[in-house]
């Protein structure tokens, strides 16, 4: 089993940044794609972006790309979503996910996080 557990969540202003964590136990990241999703109230999961668990190689959903950055620490076991020029509608419930490939499906994701709430105010 792999346990995931995200932080860095809050309430900020629209342009401020965020950067969560989400910090992987009992297996090794590093062996997975490490993606990050978001669901907002009243709406599906939403895929936000993606990390190769071998090349590093990073994909993100059209919507924050050039904003978000996705990076990844083995040694700590540990992946990041740092959140630039917040808006809005980035509102909602970041999660982390660990699967076997790259992918913006999240049935293709094997363990998820609990989440961390981010709100972005006007």
């Amino acid at each position: 089993q792999m346990q995931l557990v995200e932080s860095g969540g809050g309430l900020v202003q629209a342009g401020d940044s965020l950067r969560l964590s989400c910090a992987a136990s009992g297996r090794t990241l590093s062996r997975y794609a490490m993606g990050w999703f978001r669901q907002a109230p009243g709406k599906e999961r939403e895929f936000v972006g993606v990390i190769s668990g071998t090349t590093g190689t990073t994909y993100y959903a059209y919507s924050v790309k050039g904003r978000f950055t996705i990076s990844r620490d083995n040694a700590k076991n540990t992946v990041y979503l740092q959140m630039n020029s917040l808006k809005p509608e980035d509102t909602a419930v970041y999660y982390c996910a660990a699967g076997s490939s790259t992918s913006n499906n999240i049935n293709a994701y094997d363990y998820w996080g609990q989440g961390t709430q981010v709100t972005v105010s006007s």
